[in-house]
């Protein structure tokens, strides 16, 4: 087997390691993970964390992620190929992402979660338990999902994110709320009720105030701002881009 181990790293000879598999200067891997091959996990990070709540499941890393220096996943999670974070990252038990998730730095994934494929998060955002997160979802910095109506209490009611949603920065959205298919959320709302399907979402408290379909590129008025994946495509799949440009929904994920 192929792998580089950096002196100072500590890995749990009961821990399974893929091929070509680099791990970093003092980052542990502990015993119940599974790293697929091609990962690369720099220093100073903390792999398969343990804990009761995990109910004894393995902490699965996909191939080809890269996991930057700093981070902490706890054993229970399991995450699909091309795992990709930024640095100071914490992802508690039993979050279950597909592929392509991107995770920005100082992020917060509170566990007991569901996120879809090719999910972008940016820095410091928040994702409380019992979010559930389509697919192509965006969030930008300082987003907050929220889960106790009244806190601090028992009762656990997660935000639900579908597919090509995007929420900008520094918004929040309060337990329960669904946002529909397409929406945009604009920066620093703050949203305590659902939204249908392509809405453009603002203020505080928010408000649908149109279609999402209706916004206009600031730049180039001709050109409409969504649906997003119109118009932006970098870093997806070369099957996801050629579906989109049909007109049609990418099926093989």
């Amino acid at each position: 087997m192929n792998k580089l181990i950096y002196p100072g790293a500590i890995v749990s000879p009961a821990a399974i390691i893929g091929e070509n598999v680099e791990i970093g200067p003092f980052t542990v891997i502990h015993d119940n993970v599974k790293i697929g091959s091609g990962t690369r996990i720099d220093g100073f990070c903390e792999i398969g964390y343990p804990t009761g709540l995990a109910d004894d499941l393995p902490l699965i890393i996909g191939c080809n992620s890269l996991i930057r220096s700093h981070s902490i996943f706890y054993q229970g999670s399991s995450f699909g190929d091309g795992l990709v974070t930024g640095h100071h990252v914490t992802v508690r038990e039993k979050t279950v992402a597909g592929k392509g998730f991107q995770i920005g730095s100082l992020a917060d994934i509170q566990g007991h979660c569901e996120i879809g494929h090719y999910v972008r998060t940016q820095s410091s955002v928040t994702i409380g338990q019992q979010s559930r997160i389509g697919n192509f979802v965006w969030m930008f910095p300082g987003v907050l999902l929220t889960n106790d109506p009244n806190p601090p209490s028992n009762y656990v009611s997660g935000v639900t994110l579908e597919d090509y949603v995007v929420v900008a920065v520094k918004s929040t959205l309060l337990p329960g709320v669904r946002i529909g298919k397409g929406s945009f959320v604009a920066a620093h709302s703050l949203v305590g009720s659902d939204m249908p399907e392509n809405s453009l979402v603002s203020g505080s408290p928010a408000k649908r105030l149109c279609k999402a379909s209706d916004m206009r590129l600031k730049h180039d008025v001709r050109v409409k701002a969504y649906p997003w994946q119109n118009r932006f495509v970098r870093g997806y799949p070369d099957n996801v881009i050629e579906n989109w440009a049909k007109g049609v929904e990418p099926v093989d994920l």
